[in-house]
């Protein structure tokens, strides 16, 4: 199994903390904004004797509140057939692959690409073929030729995350529907993971995979309120599909695993009560950070972030020679008024060996304006790195 390149440098991180300095953490997806007061006073109303187990695909309420969620976008779910609820958006993803693929099967992911897919895939005894993208376009989409040269015998699914972790492309409808037409020439399943749906910036708009038609025996999607509602902890996610022998077969492996969290899918639940107003004022503020990082970082000089189209990260590159030793070094060695960074080294979002070694994940998940926000690491400051960051 692969160290997690998000969280291999907590202990560099608990060792500068014990030395007094102020860790901003900047690696992980942990946001610091106030989960739905729907949430909340459903957590601090809670009246339990007993916390008993769930539905193997999770409380039928929750499944019919999420049914009536994707209605929204124009996606019709049969709550019976259509919906798995999951440990978090990982343990869906590891039933995805386990459901459809054999083991020494393939699975085309383009590259950046979420670290743990690797760790799945490996848990699973399925093979990664990546397909590099670049940040010189923003990590768009690489062709459908470069995607069918990798097509073997063996491959069984292309897996996506849109909008992207880590790198913030938001795929179109033009490029969902080229890898809808691959999939079903080479008859492929999709596999779409759209945790960040709900993050989407500068008027564009998200396309889900349930969206495309023709999609209905091939896709997958995964889905999480980890970072909807900013409830991590929760760990409660879905997995969806019109395929209902997948989803027969996806069944089994979570009865396997007795039930997904019974409290978690409680508030999961009340969160699905909140309003527009949450949700268009937290795109707001992720807005704002998104513009600021990008603008601060690309004012230092051999520095460039493309701008994200959504979800909260981005990748940057760094004139630096190793990315995985600057990332230490910030964390052992640096700091600014008694304060530094974490950040993820971009080799780990590689499948490819070699890959991201000046590049390093960002995730602007800290506030700007508060006495404790990284943001007052002003550019200036940052600037004083280019000479020591090899």
């Amino acid at each position: 199994m692969p160290a997690s390149p998000i969280r291999k440098l907590v202990p560099y991180a608990e060792q500068a903390k014990k030395k007094g300095i102020k860790v901003y953490h900047l690696n992980i997806g942990q946001p610091d904004i106030e989960m739905p007061k729907e949430a909340i006073e459903a957590i601090q109303n809670l009246n339990l004797n007993i916390l008993e187990y769930s539905h193997s695909a999770g409380n039928e309420s929750y499944r019919k509140k999420l049914a009536e969620y994707y209605q929204d976008y124009g996606i019709q779910l049969d709550p019976a057939y259509n919906i798995l609820v999951t440990t978090g958006g990982s343990e869906a993803i590891t039933i995805a692959l386990m459901s459809c693929m054999d083991p020494g099967d393939e699975i085309i992911v383009p590259e950046p690409l979420y670290a743990n897919y690797n760790g799945f895939a490996i848990a699973s005894d399925v093979i990664v073929k990546p397909i590099t993208s670049g940040i010189e376009n923003g990590f768009a989409l690489p062709g459908i030729v470069a995607f069918e040269k990798l097509i073997t015998p063996k491959t069984k699914a292309i897996l996506i995350c849109n909008p992207n972790n880590p790198t913030g492309y938001l795929y179109s409808k033009t490029e969902l529907e080229a890898l809808r037409d691959l999939a079903l020439k080479h008859d492929l399943f999709i596999i779409a993971d759209e945790v960040y749906r709900d993050f989407v910036y500068d008027g564009k708009e998200h396309i889900s995979l349930l969206n495309i038609a023709g999609l209905e025996k091939h896709a997958i999607v995964i889905d999480s309120v980890s970072k909807r509602f900013s409830m991590c902890g929760a760990r409660i996610g879905t997995l969806i599909s019109y395929n209902k022998e997948f989803m027969l077969i996806a069944l089994k492996f979570a009865q396997a695993r007795l039930s997904p969290p019974s409290l978690g899918q409680l508030v999961a639940e009340s969160a699905l009560r909140a309003d527009d107003a949450y949700f268009n004022e937290v795109n707001r503020e992720y807005l704002s950070r998104r513009n600021l990082m990008v603008a601060l970082l690309n004012q230092i000089d051999g520095v460039y972030c493309p701008t994200p189209g959504g979800a909260f990260y981005t990748i940057a590159r760094l004139p630096i020679d190793d990315c995985d030793k600057f990332c230490q070094w910030l964390l052992e060695s640096f700091s600014y008024h008694n304060e530094t960074v974490m950040l993820a080294p971009a080799t780990g979002f590689y499948s490819t060996k070699g890959l991201g070694k000046n590049e390093v994940r960002i995730a602007y998940v800290l506030n700007q304006t508060d006495p404790d926000s990284c943001y007052k690491m002003h550019s200036g400051s940052l600037e004083g790195l280019s000479g020591k960051t090899n």
